[in-house]
This record gives structure tokens, sequence and C-alpha cells, in this order.
């Protein structure tokens, strides 16, 4: 657990930079682009970049042999050039260098976010990785509240302070991994203690069965939601409801303060009760708080509202990534990571465009109202997927009333 804590500092820089970026990089792009479906569209170009390589270095990552171990050597390649990255982009010069930056960042965040989230896998049984994805995402809620929260008024100081202070943090989680998860000896004692069947090579497409098409058939539709809104409700706070830019970042901080408080809960309840059925649970409230939150004029209901989505977004959040590790075998977990990863990367190009060209159209109204909408399809999906596990042979694995459902 003491190793899963602090393997939460990497998912932590993770969170912070990316929702320091959601947060302030559409309103650099402002000052060039005038449509919300232009600036949606800028916000999703990082992505083709993590759509490929995220699957492809997920891959390769099972696969990789060093004395750093299997996942390390791309954290330490991938860290340096995304905290370098970060921080130029509030110093760009004019569009062009704007675009630059942002490219040239999230493709070093490509390059190591897959098998950071891999190596919880790697160090933690199956029956302990819902907890841990907890524990894991329980330190990236911090880093979205420290994000909105600090970032908040760091830029009020000025608009390169959050940036500097996500690549600083970056940089100190970095070398604190490096010293403490020793990756080829914790691997070891674990197949010790857990024997395994002989490896052989993993093919993506043999991880693609029913159960999880329609698993990545719902990850896709509830990110396109999240992701939308996340990224355009800046826009939407400062245009719709006249917030401030600071106001509007900062109310962010109420939907990430609540996904915190209830990371580790429900960590606990997808393991005693079953990784779908809590899912289940999250989409539905997670479509009610949406819908409600389109015909809200007050800040404080908002507020509320945001409070009460971010437990929802717990359930979802929390429980997906082990439920799709949980499908498949050992031997595939940074393979199916990448998949992960991939869709997860479609979600976040198809969806601030298609939210912003809604909005150019039928008003800023519209995004929680196109939100929900994806929150119903990802619902339609989850009906389809078995809850149903498998062990690294392929068998059943939780045979347990609650995870079979």
């Amino acid at each position: 657990m003491k190793k899963t804590w602090l393997l939460g500092l990497g998912f932590f820089s993770i969170s912070l930079t990316w929702a320091l970026y959601n947060a302030f990089v559409p309103l650099f792009l402002e000052n060039y682009l005038k449509s919300a479906a232009l600036i949606g569209f800028m916000m999703t170009i990082d992505n083709y970049f993590a759509m490929f390589l995220q699957p492809w270095i997920g891959h390769r990552s099972d696969k990789t042999v060093t004395k750093y171990g299997r996942r390390m050597p791309y954290l330490l390649i991938g860290m340096p050039l995304g905290a370098v990255f970060a921080t130029l982009i509030p110093l760009h010069t004019g569009f062009i260098t704007l675009v630059l930056f942002m490219m040239l960042m999230n493709l070093s965040m490509s390059l190591f976010r897959a098998p950071t989230v891999a190596l919880m896998p790697d160090i933690t049984p199956e029956k302990n990785r819902t907890r841990a994805n907890g524990i894991i995402n329980f330190m990236g809620g911090i880093g979205s509240v420290l994000a909105f929260g600090i970032g908040s008024r760091l830029y009020d100081i000025g608009s390169y302070m959050p940036f500097l202070f996500a690549g600083v943090v970056m940089l100190a989680s970095m070398f604190i991994l490096k010293a403490v998860i020793k990756e080829p000896v914790t691997l070891e004692n674990r197949l010790e203690a857990e024997p395994q069947p002989q490896r052989r090579p993993v093919r993506i497409k043999e991880q693609l069965d029913r159960t999880t098409l329609f698993i990545l058939g719902a990850i896709f539709f509830w990110f396109v939601a999240y992701q939308g809104v996340e990224a355009l409700f800046t826009l939407y706070g400062t245009n719709h409801l006249g917030m401030s830019d600071s106001e509007a970042s900062f109310s962010l901080t109420f939907f990430s303060l609540a996904f915190l408080a209830f990371a580790l809960p429900s960590g606990w309840l997808g393991a005693k009760f079953g990784k779908k059925r809590i899912i289940l649970i999250g989409v539905c409230g997670l479509f009610l708080i949406f819908g409600s939150a389109a015909f809200v004029e007050s800040l404080p209901v908002l507020r509320l509202l945001l409070i009460v989505g971010g437990v929802f977004w717990a359930c979802i959040n929390i429980n997906s990534y082990p439920w799709v590790i949980s499908t498949g075998t050992e031997e595939s977990i940074g393979t199916r990571t990448g998949i992960y990863y991939f869709v997860s990367s479609i979600a976040a190009i198809v969806s601030p465009p298609l939210l912003g060209w809604v909005i150019d159209v039928f008003g800023y109204r519209a995004l929680f109202i196109s939100a929900s909408a994806g929150l119903l399809l990802a619902l339609l999906c989850l009906l389809g997927a078995s809850s149903k596990d498998r062990t690294a042979d392929g068998g059943p694995l939780d045979k347990t009333p609650a995870a079979m459902e």
C-alpha cells in the first residue's frame, strides 16, 4: 500500500497538468479564435498523438526488459519533456508557438501515461486493484483540486505560474518514483508469490472480445460527456453565467473535491459489490446531474450539483480501469491500458469540437444537455457488458455474487 500511495504521485502530476491545461489553454486560444467549435478542435489536436502512441507504448512496455524495469524507462524520458513543454505554453509569442508547445507537451505526456498507470496492476494483486486504483485516483483528485484551487490563484499572479508549478511537481514526482519503485525486484517477488503460466506474445485483437468492446463503448461515451464539460466549462462560466476566468476555473474545484473525497470509498464499494454495479450507479447519477445543470443559473446551486456530480464521477472513473484490466490476462496489462487510453483519446478528440459546435448552434445551455446524452449512450453500452473477470489463463476470476451480478 505504501508503494501504491507513492505511485499515486505519478497520477497526481498527470492530473494536475491536464487539469491546468484544460482550464487555461482555452483562454489562451480565445485570444486568437472566436468560435467555441474551433477552440474545442484545437484542444483535441494533441490527442491524435495520444490516440496512436499510447496503445503502442503500452503494448511495447509489456515487452520491454531493462535494468530499470518494463515501465520506468518511459517515465524517465517522458516526464522531464512534459515538464519543460508545459512550462513553455504560457510563454508563447503567437498562435503558432502556442500550438507548437501544446503539441510537444502532449506528445511528451503520451510517452509515459500508459506505463505509469500500468505500474499499478504490475505491483498489485488482482483482488486489491480496485482499492489501489481508488488510491492513485485519490492522488489524482488532489492534483485536480490544486490545479483548480491554487492554480486559479497562481493564474491571477501571472499566466505562467500554474504551468511552472505543474512542471516542478512533475519533475519532483519523477525523482520520487525512481527512488521508490524498484520494478524488477517488485515483479520478481510477485512472481515468486503467485506462480504464473509461461508467457506468450500478446495480440491486441485477442483483447477485443464482446465484453471488452461494450466496456470500451461505455468508456468512450462517458468520456465524451466528461471531457467536453471539462474542456469548455471555463467558457461556459464566463460567457453564459458571467463569471471571471478565475471564478469559472475555481468552480471546477467543487467537482474535483467531491471526486477526491469519494475516490477511496468508490474503490471499496467496487471491490465489495462489483465494479459494473457501482459504475452503473455513477452513470445514472451523473446523467441526472448534467441534465439538471443545463437549467441552473445560480452559481451556488451549480456548484452544489458539481459536488454531487464529482461523487458519481468517482463511481465511474475509479472502477472502469480495473474492470478493463480484470477482463483480460496478466500478460496484457500494458496492452489493455493502452487500449483504454486509445478509446479515451478518441473521446477527447471528438468531444470538445462536437460540443463546441453544439454550443455555436444552440447556445451554451446545450453543453450539459449534450453531455447528459453521452451518458445515456454509455448506459446502453453497459447493459450489454458482462461482469465476469478472467484469470491469466482465461478462466473466471471473480465468482462472488456481487461481482457476477
